[in-house]
């Protein structure tokens, strides 16, 4: 038995290293390794977890999770294992000099005790009495789970609230009965003390009145633990109010700013599950499957184990959490650091070809044996793409700037680097001062949306000089500018009384923001900053026809619109629907477009932006050419006068438009990166009475069908979303404007992203629960009679009234938006818009005056 083991391990006298000897470890005993250990020829140094990790780095490692569960050992397995650490080095020991005289001693003793033996047969010096080989495996069996003692052979049920792992035990620290096993050292923090675990499992940034050198667990210059931003999403995960979250992530970035800035980049893009700015799409590419095939080879545990688990919880986070807390390890890998985590998923992101897979499978099974703690869950749910802890993009930009805010990062890097700037202050100066700095980033970040520019200059010059460091350039997407709805000509006239402003048709299409670098490259994006350049090879082919010789570096705002070239006409955005999505050869391309142009952001070197839209559309016909069927500008009508407008809105819908956009033209008309601002607004022609616009809502669930539509979903739950607390809030029920197409179409689809459970930041009564919930992964145009205040529905719940939400009467599915991702859904500050913006709901308040929102902004 134990020659079957050793030759598991130790193949013709070569050590077996990194996640393959721990892999093999978990499945073995300890007391039989242990004796394999010394029956067997290991080279120096055997138990290395990578080629590229010191002997120190592994000596100062700790191993938390054995210390959970320490094991009563014998004293026949005591002996053996001190006799290995004798001739292997143990874990708190440099190794050995062979020349010493305490090395002869020690060689002389144990080749007394081990007599010589053939390196070909590699037996064992003496084998244990089976009597005392029972006793040992006995006495080291480990404590079971309640689950594991009912139903050995099966997977541990896990909860479905968050794991909660134990903190070391007092007897697993350095002898305490498991010497065998890595311990754990109480490791000084910055200020010189040490913390209570002295691993950093106890780091709380959510502590009251943090101090973000004293309560961090690492020193100044050293890299950033994995485990610290490991425990901030657990944190936050376990928070509900959202200040409350963007409080516990600004206090991490304080840490970060003050002790270590270098890593505070990697910080950003891990707590967004980004690896590289949006639109590079760069991805992981990692399937489930694959997830798990690597948490049960680094564990031991068995693929269909894992798949049961992570069926029951719904999270495979989870899942790996508790496989990895009840691993046994013998030596301890390197702490993960967030650097190494940032920069093995971007060597993961990028590898490519036949033999990637496997590639990709060895670093995520190294980076997985080397977690502690809650590090696994956030490890996988990263390498999924699921981080799961309801942190948006707004949020984060918002902690960034309270960081910013309390610590200058300009100021950091000096012997008394200032630790609250505000701390004197009045709260309603504080909060002043973050919504100052907040709205910079935003800005900023709307007009260069790449933090590997954002997060330099921020930390060598501050906040003061962002905007001016980080310009808007081609080559980098802008959020677009969108419109208001209105429900009428005369709410239009109404509106922009007393200013010049231009109608222009809607074209049914997709937004394409087309950026000319000077060096002759082109690039397309859409609407949320997707890459579509291999969309429109045919575009790009034609664009020297309708740029002049003027134009060296542009950035145009366009929409692509499918367009029928013996007819000359518009065709319907389902047409343009079918084109390739990607690397289209442009000999292959059956559905032609043709591009309207209708605004110039940026013309050779200098930003637009800021000048008033009749300047930028008088740029834009200077420099640019129409070209018939393939490059034309947006059709046009200046006019107030209201007869010529609704003349010219029935010409728009003739012409197979959506409808009208109405602009100012002098006043108030510059571009507002990444608002829905008033000065733009949209009148369209199925929407002229009832709410005044479509719906863009999140599918969060599926109701099975009956009778003819057995075997599909026959309805749909949908939601809006809430972007002040990150959550989509139901809004109605759908079961109407669905072909059977559509309904087999929206049931295979969706059948691929079931949960089995709702997330918590789904926000809905019991009674609406469906029978399968889904991800947020699709938004669906909805057109509604009106809206109404709901007791069931949550949809802009205490906004409109302090209890109820809003909810759709009447909706009618129109078409899937592939264009939006979910948080780009309408929000429940739209739908209240949308609301008391109903003749009906007017009339009742009569007298009272209208609420006119702000503006919403990014």
């Amino acid at each position: 038995m134990l020659r079957f083991i050793a030759h598991r391990i130790v193949v013709r006298g070569t050590a077996v290293s990194g996640s393959n000897l721990y892999s093999a470890a978990a499945r073995f005993d300890p007391c039989v390794l242990s004796a394999v250990v010394s029956s067997c020829r290991f080279p120096r140094r055997p138990f290395m977890v990578s080629s590229d990790v010191s002997a120190k780095q592994q000596n100062a490692g700790d191993d938390s999770e054995a210390s959970q569960s320490p094991l009563k050992l014998s004293k026949v397995t005591a002996g053996k294992r001190k006799r290995v650490l004798s001739s292997s080095g143990s874990e708190d020991e440099a190794p050995v000099n062979k020349s010493s005289p305490e090395s002869k001693k020690q060689a002389s003793t144990l080749e007394k005790k081990s007599p010589k033996k053939s390196p070909e047969t590699k037996k064992p010096a003496s084998t244990p009495p089976k009597k005392n080989s029972k006793n040992v495996k006995k006495e080291e069996k480990p404590a079971m789970s309640k689950e594991a003692k009912k139903s050995p052979s099966s997977p541990v049920v896990l909860a479905s609230s968050s794991v909660k792992v134990e903190k070391p035990s007092p007897k697993g620290v350095n002898g305490g009965g498991n010497s065998f096993f890595t311990s754990t050292k109480k490791e000084p923090t910055a200020n010189g003390k040490a913390s209570s675990s002295g691993d950093g499992s106890d780091y709380d940034p959510g502590k009251k009145n943090y101090h973000p050198i004293k309560d961090a667990f690492w020193k100044k210059g050293d890299r950033v633990p994995y485990l610290a931003l490991a425990r901030t999403f657990q944190t936050i995960e376990e928070t509900s109010g959202r200040l409350r979250m963007i409080e516990i992530l600004a206090n991490y970035f304080r840490s970060v700013i003050l002790l270590s800035p270098s890593d505070l980049l990697a910080s950003v893009y891990l707590s967004l599950n980004q690896l590289a700015p949006a639109y590079e799409g760069v991805e992981l590419g990692i399937a489930e499957h694959s997830l798990m095939k690597a948490i049960a080879q680094s564990t031991g545990r068995s693929l269909a184990q894992i798949k049961t688990d992570a069926q029951t919880t719904g999270d495979l986070g989870l899942v790996a959490e508790q496989s990895k807390s009840s691993q046994r390890m013998m030596f301890r890998p390197a702490p993960l650091t967030v650097a190494s985590v940032f920069g093995k998923l971007r060597e993961i992101a990028s590898m490519i070809g036949a033999a990637s897979m496997t590639k990709k499978m060895d670093k995520i099974q190294a980076m997985f044996v080397a977690c502690r703690h809650s590090e696994s869950r956030f490890i996988i749910r990263s390498l999924a793409g699921k981080l799961r802890i309801g942190l948006a993009e707004q949020s984060l930009l918002q902690a960034l700037a309270q960081a910013c805010a309390l610590t200058p990062p300009e100021m950091a890097g000096g012997e008394s680097p200032i630790i609250d700037a505000l701390a004197k202050e009045p709260e309603a100066k504080v909060k002043a001062r973050v919504d100052e700095i907040a709205l910079t980033l935003k800005t900023v970040y709307c007009q260069c949306p790449n933090y590997n520019q954002i997060v330099p200059v921020l930390l060598q010059y501050g906040v003061g000089e962002v905007l001016e460091r980080c310009p808007m350039l081609p080559g980098t997407p802008l959020k677009p500018m969108l419109a208001h709805p209105t429900k009428g000509v005369q709410e239009v006239l109404q509106r922009f009384d007393g200013l010049e402003f231009t109608c222009e048709w809607k074209y049914d299409g997709e937004r394409a923001q087309i950026h000319l670098l000077s060096d002759g490259s082109v690039y397309i994006f859409s609407r949320n900053q997707e890459n579509n350049t291999s969309k429109y090879p045919d575009v790009i082919g034609r664009l020297e026809f309708t740029r002049k010789d003027t134009v060296e570096s542009a950035i145009l705002d366009c929409e692509a619109v499918a367009w029928d070239v013996e007819k000359r006409q518009i065709l319907p955005f389902q047409v343009l629907s079918t084109r390739k999505r990607k690397d289209a050869n442009e000999a292959d391309i059956k559905v032609q477009v043709c591009v309207f142009m209708f605004d110039l952001l940026y013309l050779n070197g200098q930003p637009l932006v800021e000048r008033p839209f009749s300047e930028r559309r008088e740029l834009l016909y200077t420099h640019f050419r129409e070209i018939e069927g393939q490059w034309k500008y947006a059709t046009r009508l200046d006019t107030g006068d209201l007869d010529e407008l609704q003349r010219f809105l029935d010409e728009a819908v003739r012409g197979n438009c959506e409808g009208l956009m109405v602009k100012t033209l002098k006043r108030d008309a510059t571009y507002e990166i990444a608002k829905r601002s008033r000065n733009w607004l949209k009148l369209k022609k199925d929407y002229l009475t009832g709410v005044g616009d479509s719906l863009d809502l999140v599918v969060i669930g599926g109701y099975r069908g009956k009778g003819k539509r057995t075997g599909t979903y026959g309805g749909f739950l949908l939601a809006c979303y809430d972007a002040d607390n990150e959550e989509y809030q139901t809004i109605c029920k759908i079961g109407t404007g669905f072909s059977d197409e559509d309904l087999q179409r929206h049931t295979e689809f969706l059948g691929a992203h079931v949960i089995p459970r709702a997330k918590p930041y789904y926000r809905y009564e019991a009674n609406l629960e469906p029978d399968d919930w889904f991800e947020a992964v699709q938004v669906w145009e909805v057109l509604c009679a009106d809206l109404s205040l709901s007791p069931i529905h949550q949809a802009a719940v205490g906004i409109v009234d302090p209890e109820k939400g809003i909810s759709l009467r009447f909706p009618r599915f129109i078409r899937v938006r592939d264009d939006k991702g979910a948080t780009d859904a309408t929000t429940a500050q739209q739908v209240s818009e949308m609301y008391l913006n109903q003749d009906q709901i007017k009339n009742q308040a009569a007298g009272q005056g209208g609420r006119d929102a702000e503006d919403d902004f990014y």
